[in-house]
C-alpha cells in the first residue's frame, strides 16, 4: 500500500511504456527465431533454468553447484550456439528491419503463392487435366481435410501439378489449402443439390459449388473436358474466368483483412507484368 500511495499518473505511464517496449522486443525475438533450430535450443535452456530453480528450492547442493558452474560459462555458450541468429538479428538491425513491420515480405510471399497456383492452373488447363482447389478462409474445413490424404506441404506449382496427374492416387478429389500450406489432397466435398445448376457441369463443379454453399471457401476448378477454369464462391460459379479476373479475385478474397486497396492493386499489377514479361 505504501508503494501505491506515492504512485502518480506519470509513473504509471512510464511503467506502461516500459512494459510495452519489453513486450515488443520479446515478440520480435520470437518472430525472428520462429522456425529455426533456436526454438529447440531455447527449450533446452528453459529446462536447465527450471532445474536450477528446483535445486535452490529443495536445497540440492550438488545440483546447484553444477548449475552455477554451467551458468558461469553460459553467456559465452549462448553466443556460440546462437551465432547465426544473432548475426541475422544484427544484419536486420543494421538495415532497420528488426523493429519494422514485415508486411512487404508477407506480401511477396503471398504473391509467390498466387503465382504458383496460377501457373499450375494454366498448365493443367492447357493439358485438359481436371483439378479442384479449395482455399480455406474463416470457416474451418478440418472435417473435409481429414477425408483426404494429409500433406501439409508448402504451396508450389510443381506439387499442385503432380497431385492432379491422371491415374495417380491423389488425382480424384480436391486439394484444400490453408493459408500457405497444402493441407490435404484427394478430399471429398459435398455436392450441391441446387436444381438450377447447368447439366453441362460435372462432379468437380458441383463439389466446388457445394463447398462454397456450406462455407466461405474459394474454389477453383479446371474442367477435364474443356480445360476451362471456373471460380466458385457463395454458391455461385463463374465459368471460363479470365486469368486477370481470377488473379484479381484471389487477391481480393484471400486477403480480406489487408488494408490499402492501392497496395493490393500494385501487387496485382506487378504480378501480371511479371507474367507478361516471362
Amino acid at each position: 500500500m505504501d508503494y501505491f500511495a506515492g504512485y502518480t499518473w506519470r509513473g504509471a505511464i512510464k511503467d506502461i511504456i516500459d512494459i510495452l517496449i519489453v513486450s515488443y522486443v520479446i515478440y520480435k525475438i520470437i518472430v525472428l527465431i520462429r522456425g529455426t533450430r533456436a526454438v529447440q535450443l531455447l527449450k533446452g535452456i528453459f529446462v536447465l533454468i527450471s532445474t536450477w530453480a528446483l535445486s535452490i528450492w529443495f536445497n540440492l547442493y550438488t545440483v546447484n553447484w553444477l548449475m552455477n558452474q554451467m551458468f558461469t560459462f553460459g553467456v559465452l555458450a549462448v553466443i556460440i550456439i546462437f551465432q547465426p541468429e544473432l548475426r541475422r538479428a544484427l544484419e536486420q538491425l543494421g538495415r532497420g528491419k528488426l523493429f519494422s513491420r514485415s508486411s512487404t515480405e508477407e506480401d511477396e510471399q503471398f504473391s509467390k503463392r498466387i503465382t504458383d497456383v496460377i501457373t499450375s492452373l494454366n498448365a493443367l488447363s492447357r493439358r485438359k487435366i481436371g483439378a479442384l482447389i479449395v482455399f480455406e478462409r474463416d470457416t474451418g474445413l478440418t472435417d473435409y481435410i481429414e477425408s483426404g490424404i494429409p500433406l501439409e506441404s508448402k504451396i508450389s506449382s510443381e506439387m499442385l501439378m503432380n497431385i492432379f496427374v491422371p491415374n495417380t492416387p491423389l488425382h480424384d478429389g480436391a486439394v484444400i489449402i490453408r493459408r500457405n500450406l497444402i493441407m490435404a489432397a484427394g478430399c471429398y466435398l459435398p455436392l450441391s443439390e441446387n436444381p438450377f445448376i447447368s447439366k453441362e457441369l460435372g462432379t468437380r463443379h458441383r463439389a466446388a459449388i457445394g463447398m462454397s454453399e456450406v462455407s466461405d471457401a474459394v474454389c477453383v476448378v479446371v474442367s477435364e473436358e474443356t480445360g476451362q477454369i471456373s471460380l466458385a464462391m457463395n454458391g455461385q460459379v463463374v465459368r471460363d474466368i479470365k486469368e486477370e479476373s481470377l488473379i484479381s479475385k484471389l487477391y481480393e478474397e484471400l486477403r480480406p483483412n489487408s488494408k490499402g486497396g492501392g497496395k493490393r492493386n500494385k501487387l496485382r499489377s506487378s504480378f501480371l507484368k511479371g507474367r507478361e514479361e516471362s
